[in-house]
Order: C-alpha cells, then structure tokens, then sequence
C-alpha cells in the first residue's frame, strides 16, 4: 500500500506541537506493516538547512502564481517530499507566525499551495509513484481532498486527521477564486459564517475523518468542543474515528536518552536521582525531598495554565515544588514569573521550548502537570508514562484515555498510572496536587504508580495497525 502524508510540520525536521510528533512517527510504524509512506512537507529555510542531500523530482511552473519544485530526500528515518518555493516558506519567522508573532497574512496561499501540490501528486504526477491514499492532516493540509473533489481528477480515497479543532484556518470568502476552485465549492464546502475554513472543506469531502483519541472524537461532536463545526462533524459521524496517538520510543526511552544525566529502567528507579539533581541545578531549585510538578506547555487558556497560576502559591504552600518550559500568552508568562519571583528556590521558569530539557524534565521531575480545558490526545503525558513522571492530568479528551487514575480500585490493582481531576479549577487542581504530594511521601505506592506507567505500551504499535485497518477500509470502498 502506497500512502501519501501531508503536512505542515514534521519532526525531527519543523515542530511546533504534536502535530509534528505524529507526522513524523506514523509513517516509520506504519512502514513495519509493509504501508510505503512519503510525506510532502514545506520547504521552510530550517527544514532545506537540514537536509544532507536532496533530489530534484519535478517543476511547478505556476503552482497559485508562484514557481516552485519538488525535491525528494531521505532523513531519520523518513521518506520525504519538500516544495521548495521560496515565495511562500523561506522566511524569518516560525511556520505560520513572522517575526512579530502575527499570522502570515499569505497562510491561505501557503497552505493552499501545499494542498494544491498534493493533490497533484495524489493525480499520479510523480513518475513511477502514485499513492493508493493520502491522510492529510489539519488544517494546513485540508484542502487536498477539496481540490481532488472539485478541481482535478482522479479522486482516490483520502482521510483527514483532526489534531485540533481550535485551528481551523479562517480566511475570507474571496480565497476560494484566488486558489481556483469553482464558486460552488465555497457554498457547498467550505463556507463558514461569511468566509473560508479551510478545515470545513476537508471534513465534507474527505472520504473519513479521524481525531486523536477516542474521547476526542465524542467531545467535537458537543457545542463545548466543537468550535462551531459541530454540526458538520455530526453529519459525517459514520465516517468519523478516535485513534489514539503513539510515542517514538526510541526516541523517548531513559533506558537510553542522551539528553538526561543518567539512564535507567523501571528495575532501576535510583538512577533518576541523578536527574533530579541536575533538574533542580537547572532551575535552582532547592535540594530537597518536596516533590517536584514540572510543565512542559504552551502557556495558554487552553492548556489551563491561567489555572496553574492561581495555584501555584498553593502547591508551594502544601510542599511543592515547580518547573515551568513553554511560552505563550504574555499576560500568562507575565504571571507565572511572578510566581518564580515570590518563591525563589520552590519555582523555576526557562521561556520558549528546549527539546532536551524537555526529556531532562521528564526524567528528574516526579511529576507531569496538564490540566488542560481540552486535549485532543496530549503526548506530554505519554512521555511522562514512558520516564516515570507521573501524570497529573484533567479528565478529558486523550488524557481520560490514556491515564488510569489513582483511585482506590486501580491502586488496590496496582493498575494506576497517574491523577486525574475533573473540574479545570484553582479548587480542582489543588486538590489533585494535593493527592499527588501525598502519594509522593508514600513511596512503595508511588514507585508502583511509577512502574505501572512505565510497563504501559505507548508506542505507535496498536495505533499504527488501527490506522492500516482504517486504510485497508477506505480502499475497499473505493
């Protein structure tokens, strides 16, 4: 089977969120059960720089009024298409935002073009490979199956994923002439109170639809989580599926990180000594017995930390201590570094990502704090399983299906794997908190929670098959 891969960001090559992580971890698992993977990515200015060697495929001599080529290339792993038009992708800023943190005015022709080129290749453009489907993924890619749909032929079967709703990429009504699609398209696709949605158009005419994990998938089709395309969602619920994400666990694995201080296993749990040490030097902590909570987030609503920010006097306050990665809203980090400033040595902030502290934090710190409003699927969690850090989690979307709580019946099971909370509240969390610190200083119980994450299977295995059998399903169809 032949499937072609499309989006907007890929690691190890250009990441911003999970996004990146899935697009570059599903197609090395999907490869081991004999499904040939390319994934068409950007040709971003960082993602050309860190390409040992490319190859030439074809032209696009007036791809949306730009000129643009195709180069192949091998890296970590995958199998890799780049557009290279530097019109569009060699810029000083991030993928979507400029330097002064603002969206690109032109995404809606990035995108575009990204989606108008895939869709080409989907028609067979590439000599001697034509792709049997294509999963394309958010927003940025969404329109794929609207240009098969509408502007070229032939359509072959395609799936969108949904890895955030909240993203649905807004434009105004007069995109969809500029991109050439014909004007019934904007009625029957993609019209969205008076403009364009990028998203709405994937999911009408996408052939099935998929989200991130299965609570995910039932939360978009509510009010509270649709964002507005509920309805739309709901009227393609029979072509809808909840797959839960993967982790590269080669990549995540403290039995070998090179980005920690000292490796170790569940048999070997010590070992992360070294790392909590190194952790509180970073953030200059005091060394102590508080238990350490760590962030690894965007600062935003979303990811609940205007919460975090009403309670982090209390954690301290109960016996805690606070590492904080991310950056965000300004009003949020404004926040949180007033919290570093009252409690020096009990809260560390470091602003912007760091992808190995990030593995540092999850093999020093004790536990993983999310309590996020939503989540898709959430893979920091995953991570913290995977490195002993256990996660504090709200009860929604993938965290609910991928954390066992602390409860009586789990931890008389030895089945749990982390807190769950339920109300996304200075109340909510602190008493979460304050279930952690407890559990903390019972460590026979806290070393099981610790062993049980651990021994838990959060690799790509299952999720890849679940997606081959999705594949297998869309092709029988036709």
């Amino acid at each position: 089977m032949k499937v072609l891969s499309v989006a907007s960001e890929v690691y190890p090559l250009i990441k911003t969120g999970g996004l990146a992580d899935v697009a570059g971890a599903l197609p090395i698992s999907l490869d081991k059960l004999k499904v040939e993977t390319r994934t068409l990515l950007p040709g971003y200015s960082r993602v050309l720089a860190a390409l040992d060697r490319v190859e030439p495929v074809l032209d696009f001599a007036d791809l949306l009024g730009e000129q643009a080529r195709l180069l192949s290339a091998r890296h970590a792993g995958l199998d890799l298409l780049v557009l290279e038009c530097p019109a569009l992708y060699e810029r000083d800023g991030g993928p979507y935002l400029g330097p002064d943190g603002k969206d690109y005015p032109d995404n809606w022709k990035r995108f575009g073009a990204l989606s108008l080129a895939g869709a080409r290749i989907a028609q067979g453009l590439i000599p001697g490979w034509k792709p049997d489907l294509v999963h394309v993924h958010d927003w940025q890619a969404a329109l794929v199956p609207v240009f098969m749909r509408y502007a070229l032929e032939p359509e072959i079967p395609s799936l969108i994923t949904i890895h955030n709703i909240a993203f649905q990429g807004h434009f105004g009504p007069d995109v969809v002439a500029a991109l050439g699609l014909p004007p019934h398209a904007f009625g029957e696709a993609l019209e969205y109170y008076g403009g364009t949605s990028f998203l709405k158009g994937g999911l009408v005419t996408a052939h099935a639809l998929s989200t991130v994990s299965p609570s995910y998938a039932e939360e978009i089709l509510t009010p509270e989580f649709g964002m507005g395309l509920e309805g739309v969602i709901a009227s393609r619920a029979d072509a809808l599926y909840g797959i839960v994400n993967g982790i590269d666990t080669d990549v995540w694995n403290p039995a070998t990180d090179k980005d920690i201080a000292g490796t170790y296993a569940p048999a070997t749990l010590k070992k992360r000594a070294a790392n909590r040490l190194k952790l509180q030097e970073h953030f200059g902590l005091e060394q102590d017995g508080r238990p350490i909570f760590s962030i690894i987030s965007r600062l935003t609503w979303q990811k609940g930390m205007d919460v975090l920010a009403e309670v982090a006097d209390d954690l301290v306050a109960d016996g805690g201590s606070l590492v904080i990665l991310g950056s965000g809203d300004a009003e949020l980090e404004t926040a949180l570094q007033a919290a570093v400033s009252r409690h020096p040595g009990r809260i560390g902030m470091q602003i912007g990502y760091n992808e190995p502290l990030s593995h540092l934090m999850q093999a020093g710190a004790d536990a993983i704090v999310i309590p996020s409003r939503f989540e898709p699927c959430g893979l920091t969690q995953l991570y913290g399983l995977r490195y002993g850090c256990v996660p504090v989690v709200a009860r929604t979307g993938g965290l609910n299906d991928t954390i066992i709580d602390a409860n009586e019946a789990a931890l008389g099971g030895a089945a749990a794997t982390g807190i769950q909370f339920t109300s996304v509240s200075r109340q909510g969390l602190r008493q979460a908190l304050r279930r952690a610190i407890r559990l903390f200083h019972d460590t026979k119980t806290w070393q099981q929670i610790q062993k049980q994450g651990m021994k838990t299977d959060v690799s790509w295995s299952l999720s890849a098959r679940r997606y081959v059998d999705l594949y297998n399903r869309l092709l029988e169809k036709g």
